[in-house]
């Protein structure tokens, strides 16, 4: 029986309720994957909470990322067949069994890459990929500050950056979450929970600053990611696990030396096959060859997703969390 986690309206993580899903054939241009593994990422705990639109309002299937089977192709579908393993990120409907999805919006997964892995790493990983490759292009020499280092995203971009020979400083809380961080690339790690991260960031580059803040915490971390900032940086802010930043102002970048801030989100980076292909091989590539290891730390059975909700929220989390249905 086919399924999904549905949120019946915008609430807590007890919204989510089981229901069996009736599959149609797939349509032309679309293949029905059978998920084997499903991503979680904070932006689903802000549409389920209503801080971001649901995918198609409620009631909603939420989730942007899975992995699976092709188990039908329809009509004028060319390049994949039945039994094929696939991967794709897109705004909803992932926290089900089955689904009907574009075939152009899915990648096949590589040999050596698994379900489990591809399914985590669409989403993190190829926001990852935008951050470094197109917000601020980090290169060998810049030294540059990531929060939430031991998240999803986090653990990505410090190995990615390590490859790249870009000196990484991280933040993270507690003193395991600080450890994972500095495993996974970082060149220093700077536990926010007992030390101020802008005077250790200013110690660290003897008072230079960084080219860039990647930032995914926001309001706690806002006005610190500006302080630590060179002279004509770069403040990326994409995401807000604290919450909104409410107290932005233009000023503000001209106070702390003419800065440069961008507030991107991923799917207007991968709105083509083109760049959706070309992104996604160059990221399954990294994680082929090992120089990039997806850690999936946590998984859930699909019908345990308040559980799962519960602990990214939380901040029980580090690396990944997949559902398995």
């Amino acid at each position: 029986m086919a399924y999904a986690m549905v949120a019946g309206k915008a609430g807590n993580s007890k919204v989510f309720e089981k229901q069996e899903i009736k599959l149609t054939k797939p349509k032309k241009g679309e293949v029905l994957i059978r998920h084997t593994a499903i991503g979680v990422n904070f932006i689903d705990i802000y549409q389920r909470t209503g801080l971001y639109p649901a995918p198609g309002g409620f009631p909603a299937i939420l989730g942007g990322e899975g992995a699976g089977v092709v188990e039908a192709v329809g009509k004028g579908v060319t390049g994949l067949k039945v039994g094929e393993r696939i991967a794709y990120t897109q705004p909803g409907g992932a926290y089900a069994s089955h689904r009907n999805i574009a075939a152009d919006r899915v990648i096949k997964i590589p040999e050596g890459v698994s379900d489990e892995v591809a399914a985590a790493a669409m989403l993190k990983g190829l926001t990852a990929h935008y951050l470094i490759h197109d917000c601020y292009k980090a290169k060998k020499g810049d030294t540059v500050l990531v929060h939430a280092a031991a998240g999803g995203v986090g653990l990505i971009l410090g190995q990615w950056l390590a490859d790249k020979g870009v000196a990484a400083i991280g933040t993270a809380g507690g003193k395991e979450k600080c450890k994972l961080a500095k495993r996974n690339g970082f060149t220093h790690v700077i536990d926010y929970r007992s030390e101020d991260f802008v005077a250790k960031v200013m110690r660290i580059t003897k008072k230079q600053g960084v080219a860039a803040v990647y930032d995914s915490v926001g309001k706690d971390t806002y006005p610190g990611s500006l302080q630590v900032l060179r002279k004509f940086g770069m403040f990326v802010s994409f995401g807000q696990s604290s919450g909104v930043v409410t107290d932005f102002k233009l000023a503000d970048l001209a106070a702390n030396g003419c800065l440069f801030t961008t507030r991107p989100s991923l799917f207007p980076y991968i709105d083509t096959r083109k760049e959706l292909v070309r992104r996604s091989r160059q990221l399954m590539d990294m994680i082929a060859s090992g120089k990039i290891k997806i850690q999936v730390n946590q998984t859930f059975p699909l019908l345990k997703i308040t559980q799962a909700h519960n602990a990214l929220e939380g901040r029980k989390t580090t690396g990944q969390t997949v559902l398995i249905p």
